[in-house]
């Protein structure tokens, strides 16, 4: 599988995520401009992970930032559960050491989001942080934790090929 700079054509698969009922609780729908902002920001990046069919997407932003901090802000696979998600996630923190350039790679997620946070911290990923009660999340309801990981370019460098 490859990776791809997105397109506006694949707004609607990507916004298909967010009314998903699993992905509700995880994911924010965000409109056709904020979409088209990851295209146009040189600070960020909207991907399409799939070779001839899309079968994920991601989106990285900070790129550039003079730490070489950049926050792997949203990522989603189309059917979870097959046995690609480390395959998709190591496919993407490649991408972000590699052509990125990043020093530490980020990301947040909800304290409720189990199936995403075991395949995150298998891949190499450590838990920085825990920000309880932090967010209030619409579509399930309640607040939640937010919890924090990171991983830095040595980790990265140390990790199996």
């Amino acid at each position: 599988m490859t990776l791809r700079p997105g397109t506006p054509q694949d707004f609607g698969f990507i916004r298909a995520f967010a009314s998903r009922p699993e992905n509700k609780p995880f994911l924010t729908d965000e409109d056709d401009a904020v979409l088209a902002s990851y295209i146009t920001d040189v600070s960020a990046r909207l991907l399409i992970w799939g070779s001839d069919t899309p079968r994920g997407f991601a989106i990285f932003c900070g790129i550039g930032d003079p730490s070489g901090t950049v926050n792997l802000m949203r990522l989603a696979l189309d059917s979870p559960g097959r046995g690609e998600g480390a395959v998709f996630l190591r496919t993407l923190i490649d991408f972000g050491f590699g052509p990125l350039q990043a020093n530490r790679l980020w990301f947040e997620a909800a304290g409720e989001n189990l199936r995403a946070l075991r395949v995150d911290t298998r891949q190499g990923f450590t838990l920085e942080g825990r920000q309880r009660q932090h967010a209030y999340y619409r579509p399930v309801g309640r607040v939640q934790d937010v919890l924090l990981y990171g991983m830095t370019r040595e980790e990265w460098v140390a990790l199996p090929r």
